[in-house]
C-alpha cells in the first residue's frame, strides 16, 4: 500500500499515483485545484455552462493522461500541466461555438486589482522584469499572459481573446518591445 496518505503529497506525486489509477489521489486533486482552476476560467468565459463543460473535460483528461505528465524533468509543474489542458479545452469550447454560428461571451476585461496570476508571473519574475510587467498596457499584459504563463499559441490567444491574431502577434510584439525598452 502508499506511504502517504493523499493529503500529505504535493499535486506532482497526486499525478503520479492518478496515472496508476488512485481513486483517491485523483478526488484530491480535484478538491486542492478546481476552485482556483474555476476561477480562473471565469475569468475568461462569462457562461457558466461551458465553465462547467471545460472543468468536467479537464479533469476526464487529467485522468485518462496523468501518465503523460513529465513534471520536474521537463521543468514543469502538475498545476502548470492542469491548466495548459484547461486553457485548450477552452479554446476548444469557443471554436465549437463560433462553429454553431453563436457568437462567444465578451472575454471578461482584468480587474482594476491584479490577479492571482498576475501577482505570481510578477513574483516568480521579479526584480527589473517584475516592475516592467506590472508597468505594461493591460491590453498587452493580457496578450503576454496567454502567450507566456499559459502557453497558448497565437491562434490560441486570438480566440481566447476574441481578437483578430494579427491584434495579438502586433500586441506580442509591442509588448516584447516595451518590455526591451523598460529592462535596457
Amino acid at each position: 500500500m502508499w506511504a502517504a496518505a493523499p493529503q500529505e503529497l504535493d499535486e506532482e506525486h497526486l499525478l503520479r499515483r492518478v496515472a496508476r489509477g488512485d481513486r483517491a489521489a485523483f478526488e484530491e486533486l480535484y478538491r486542492r485545484t478546481s476552485p482556483w482552476l474555476a476561477v480562473r476560467l471565469r475569468r475568461r468565459c462569462d457562461d457558466q455552462q461551458i465553465v462547467a463543460e471545460v472543468m468536467q473535460e479537464t479533469y476526464l483528461a487529467v485522468w485518462r493522461a496523468a501518465g503523460s505528465f513529465s513534471g520536474s524533468r521537463t521543468g514543469g509543474t502538475a498545476v502548470g500541466w492542469l491548466w495548459t489542458i484547461a486553457a485548450r479545452r477552452l479554446v476548444d469550447a469557443f471554436r465549437r461555438r463560433a462553429h454553431h454560428a453563436e457568437p462567444p461571451l465578451a472575454y471578461a476585461p482584468l480587474a482594476a486589482a491584479p490577479a492571482a496570476e498576475e501577482e505570481a508571473l510578477v513574483a516568480t519574475v521579479g526584480g527589473d522584469v517584475g516592475d516592467a510587467l506590472r508597468r505594461l498596457a493591460p491590453e498587452l499584459r493580457e496578450v503576454l499572459q496567454a502567450m507566456v504563463l499559459d502557453g497558448l499559441s497565437v491562434r490560441e490567444t486570438s480566440v481566447l481573446l476574441g481578437l483578430p491574431e494579427g491584434t495579438v502577434k502586433t500586441r506580442a510584439r509591442r509588448a516584447r518591445i516595451a518590455m526591451r525598452k523598460e529592462l535596457a
